[in-house]
């Protein structure tokens, strides 16, 4: 399937306020996700089952994680001659607001993308508010209303102070973007369509205001451009520092929640790996875990997600905690309520614990060797 009407535009380079061991050695869009995936996996599996075959990356100067992981966009179907998967220059953040995901000194510097498509809408979207919705019926639903952009929101399940919300009036039109939204605000997902002849006149009306993101430049021109809201009615998970990455974690161990991320209908794809299955030895215990291939487990795990290549040893523990790629737990060590990034070997007989209220957070190769 071709989509006809739309291309994708994804932003990964963007930063948050929150300053994270995790994010020193890549971006935000990179971190590894549910053992396998990675969080840019989930707006272009998005725009793959839509059927949108000519995506735009826009890398941050760290993209080397990046690009070792979606390559030429095999994955998604978007290694291809016409079309395909654009890796695009992306301008330094700085220091950002909280929300400003869509700065339009990218979008500037990027018009040719615009202008070089036969499609009439693009489709955008930031990294790490990760959903699973049918982007066709939107684009859909945006022809129809005649609109110049729609804008997709969900109601908020609690109180964020680094998402966006909407105030949007009877008639469905958004009336103003507001930064933080409380429980029951209308929660923008980072994922909005706009006319693409629309967006090569904000980008030629609007080149004095590089330094402001999308919807900041346009905030007084909202009732002339006609912009429009989507709900959407499914699960919208927002990771935007080390708490909420480990909690939106946790909540996947729960199968109801994790069934309205991934769907059969509409998969969510990443890089293969060539690796045999977990091995698990006589002894061993493993519960409500989520434990991905080319493991050994010999120990103990418990309410965990272990990336791929991860040995737990015999006589060790690991409770309530995220080890990421090719760590090793050494016989006898206990981890418990931590995040322990990629390449590091726990040492024998070692107690690595934090609490649920402070998560204890080891960085990539931290651990003494």
């Amino acid at each position: 399937m071709i989509n006809r009407k739309a291309i994708g535009y994804i932003t990964a380079n963007y930063t948050g306020e929150a300053v994270s061991v995790l994010t020193d050695v890549r971006p935000i869009a990179s971190i590894p996700f549910m053992g396998r995936y990675r969080l840019i996996d989930f707006p272009l599996s998005n725009m793959a089952n839509a059927g949108i075959k000519t995506v735009g990356l826009v890398m941050p100067g760290n993209y080397r994680s990046i690009i070792d992981h979606v390559g030429h966009g095999k994955d998604w179907m978007l290694d291809r001659k016409k079309g395909g998967l654009f890796p695009l220059p992306g301008n330094p953040y700085g220091t950002t607001k909280r929300g400003m995901r869509f700065l339009l000194r990218d979008i500037i510097s990027n018009k040719m993308l615009f202008e070089r498509s036969d499609k009439p809408y693009v489709v955008m979207m930031g990294s790490n508010i990760i959903f699973n919705l049918d982007l066709n019926a939107i684009i859909d639903a945006h022809e129809f209303s005649g609109a110049g952009i729609t804008m997709v929101y969900v109601r908020a399940e609690r109180k964020h102070t680094d998402c966006s919300s909407l105030v949007i009036g009877d008639s469905g039109r958004v009336q103003q973007v507001k930064q933080g939204c409380e429980f029951g605000d209308n929660k923008f997902m980072d994922c909005f369509i706009i006319n693409r002849d629309l967006l090569l006149q904000i980008i030629d009306r609007y080149q004095s205001a590089d330094y402001l993101d999308l919807f900041e430049a346009i905030a007084g021109d909202f009732s002339l451009i006609d912009v429009c809201s989507y709900e959407f009615k499914g699960l919208a998970i927002g990771i935007f520092n080390e708490r909420t990455y480990y909690a939106r974690s946790m909540e996947m161990l729960n199968p109801d929640v994790a069934d309205q991320l991934f769907r059969k209908d509409r998969p969510i794809m990443t890089k293969a790996h060539d690796a045999p299955p977990a091995k698990y030895s006589a002894g061993s215990n493993a519960t409500n875990s989520l434990i991905s291939a080319g493991c050994q487990v010999d120990g103990t795990v418990r309410g965990s997600i272990l990336a791929r290549g991860v040995v737990v040893e015999s006589g060790a523990s690991v409770t309530n905690s995220i080890i990421m790629q090719s760590c090793v737990v050494k016989t006898g060590a206990r981890v418990e309520n931590a995040i322990i990034d990629k390449g590091n070997v726990i040492p024998a007989n070692t107690e690595l614990r934090g609490t649920p209220d402070a998560i204890l957070v080891v960085g990539k190769n931290q651990m003494p060797a």
